[in-house]
């Protein structure tokens, strides 16, 4: 998760590259909130595939 959330804090000089990275701190946001929320279905999955996280996709 690091990693997608260190691709989010690039910065970008126009305004339609900070509104997508808005959207795409939203987005993120989410996609934690979704993990906590599942953190026992996660950890059992996690069981029989070690390291295995859902996908955070960067494009809708």
């Amino acid at each position: 998760m690091h990693l997608a959330h260190s691709a989010l804090r690039t910065k970008q000089k126009n305004g339609k590259s900070q509104l997508a990275n808005k959207e795409l701190d939203e987005r993120y946001r989410a996609y934690l909130t979704a993990c906590n929320k599942y953190q026992a279905e996660i950890a059992a999955i996690q069981k029989y595939m070690p390291g295995w996280l859902p996908p955070f996709k960067l494009k809708a």
